[in-house]
């Protein structure tokens, strides 16, 4: 697989990890989709909707209908045979908790269980503890953050290949190209497609594994950001 780093150009002949995303049709999902689009990797993606899935495959990516909350684990593992990374951004966002339990928590958990006993690598896209703790939350908001805590517990304790990336809070403004990026960082905000950028650098960088890392806004280049991450694991 090509990485990022430039430490790793002799792999750039390797050939492109196939990615498939769950939460494509989502703000994060979709910038992450066409970033890989961009370097031509073979994308795809569950969708509930005929017009989403259209918007989706006019840019190249392959899409499969269906409901993340209703999918089989049996299911979830034929639609995910074959690619080499899977990039979990579903979400409820802090919605009704049916469907926070409902996605963020259970099938977050079919999702691993399916990836059991494969190479395949499983990247959450999950939130920062701190976040939103500067307003007062709501009983929704509570359930979000103890069901997003719950969920990670539950990953980091799967025998597969994962990564858990916690944004700060999430913005829609200009990506600034420039990040913090570490086992712990501090709460402020975060671009989503700085985000995206950096859930594009992982997906490119296998070294980097069964690691949870925080993500805020800061100084240093993406793809130095996570190059020097999985430097310091091998290290």
């Amino acid at each position: 697989m090509t990485s990022p780093t430039t430490s790793a150009t002799a792999a750039s002949e390797e050939p492109l990890p196939g990615v498939f995303i769950f939460g494509i049709s989502g703000r994060v999902g979709r910038l992450l989709a066409s970033r890989l689009r961009t370097r031509g990797m073979t994308v795809s993606g569950l969708t509930r909707s005929s017009q989403q899935a259209a918007a989706l495959q006019a840019d190249g990516v392959t899409t499969v209908s269906g409901e993340l909350a209703l999918a089989t684990t049996q299911e979830i593992a034929s639609m995910v045979s074959g690619f080499d990374v899977v990039v979990f951004t579903a979400g409820s966002n802090a919605g009704h908790p049916d469907v926070t339990d409902a996605i963020d928590d259970a099938a977050l958990a079919r999702v691993s269980e399916a990836l059991s006993g494969t190479q395949t690598r499983l990247i959450l896209l999950s939130v920062l503890p701190e976040a939103w703790r500067e307003r007062s939350l709501s009983d929704e908001e509570e359930h979000y953050f103890a069901v997003k805590k719950r969920a990670e517990v539950a990953l980091t304790r799967e025998p597969i290949d994962w990564v858990i990336l916690r944004p700060s809070l999430l913005t829609d403004d200009p990506g600034r190209g420039t990040v913090a990026l570490g086992p712990a960082e501090l709460h402020d905000e975060i671009t989503r497609d700085d985000v995206a950028a950096v859930l594009e650098a992982l997906v490119l960088e296998p070294t980097i594994s069964r690691r949870i890392l925080e993500l805020n806004e800061g100084p240093t280049a993406v793809t130095e950001a996570v190059g020097r991450v999985a430097r310091s694991y091998q290290a």
